[in-house]
């Protein structure tokens, strides 16, 4: 059984997983990457769902091991710190 955080941070990641795939719908990577606001748009889709995934047990990633969690959260550390460096990744 889920936690209710655990059950709120799998809604954050499906809704900005959703949420960032409607707003590259129609664009090609230069597309994307030449449209400033949408790639900025799209960063904080993927920050959030770093964080989110952070709030999941390992208990619960076990159960997935097929997603690469700690790439997932450590994204996120990119988008903040690093952020310069994003649009070269």
């Amino acid at each position: 059984m889920l936690s209710d955080a655990e059950r709120d941070a799998l809604e954050d990641i499906r809704d900005n997983i959703a949420r960032a795939m409607r707003f590259v719908d129609g664009f090609d990577l230069d597309a994307f990457l030449c449209d400033d606001k949408t790639f900025y748009a799209v960063t904080r889709c993927l920050e959030i769902i770093s964080e989110a995934s952070r709030r999941l047990s390992p208990a619960f990633k076990e159960r997935f091991r097929e997603i690469p969690w700690k790439q997932v959260a450590g994204s996120g550390n990119i988008y903040r710190h690093s952020y310069e460096d994003v649009q070269e990744r």
